[in-house]
């Protein structure tokens, strides 16, 4: 089996854009580059290391994290796969149970219980404790385990006031590298800092790079206004470029 970057991008699902910047940070590199015209190439070995990537996006582990586990000498695959069929046939479970309560609801009933994610979320929190070993996963977990709903809400909507920060930056057509766009950087860069992990440059600049190439991040980002997230990037390029 042999691709070329779109037809492996139609085929698992992912942007062409999102594997440029997976092959840039070491995730997930072409089987081959034609140098003569420039076309990368897939195969099934990318597509295996693919799916593995993919299993841990759906245990919202971070890009660097992934990289970092693929890539360590320690990883069993065939443990990290079983651990990773159960998660799914939670989510199964948890999907069929919704499903079931649809009916419920309709006939009137008390169908509260179907909402009931504990499980799914506890073994969430197993399997980042086998395999979070990167010292701002564990950071974020010790600065973060007595933080209420309360407040999580409240820091996310401190970060999405610095996003809007950031459009209203870019309407008023401040250039990425403009003071005031910079010192907006310095300010994500410090509430980061606060309240999760210690960002460093190197950290920054991964965020930097996945508000563009993850669509979850951008579409969030863009609801400010379109070009936010792109604005956000190239800001922060600019930042650690310093």
């Amino acid at each position: 089996m042999k691709m070329q970057v779109r037809e492996f991008a139609d085929f698992t699902g992912v942007s062409v854009r999102t594997l440029h910047y997976y092959d840039e940070i070491g995730l997930l590199a072409p089987a081959e580059v034609d140098h003569a015209t420039g076309y990368r190439y897939y195969d099934e070995n990318s597509l295996i290391r693919m799916q593995e990537i993919l299993f841990y996006r759906e245990l919202d582990f971070s890009l660097k994290s992934i990289a970092a586990l693929l890539s360590s000498p320690n990883y069993d695959k065939a443990k990290a796969l079983s651990e990773q069929k159960q998660l799914l046939t939670l989510k199964k479970e948890r999907l069929e149970r919704l499903i079931s309560a649809i009916d419920g609801a309709v006939k009137g009933e008390n169908v509260m219980k179907a909402f009931d994610k504990s499980e799914l979320d506890a073994y969430k929190s197993e399997a980042k404790a086998k395999w979070g070993a990167t010292a701002a996963y564990k950071e974020h977990e010790e600065k973060t385990k007595s933080y209420s709903g309360e407040k999580w809400n409240e820091l996310a909507e401190g970060l999405d006031r610095i996003m809007g920060e950031f459009s209203l930056c870019m309407k008023r057509e401040e250039a990425p590298d403009s003071a005031a766009a910079q010192a907006l950087v310095k300010e994500l860069q410090s509430y980061i800092t606060e309240n999760y992990y210690r960002c460093t440059d190197e950290i920054l600049s991964g965020l930097g790079q996945m508000y563009v190439a993850d669509e979850r991040f951008r579409s969030n980002i863009d609801r400010h206004a379109d070009g936010t997230a792109a604005f956000i990037s190239e800001a922060i390029a600019t930042f650690c470029a310093k």
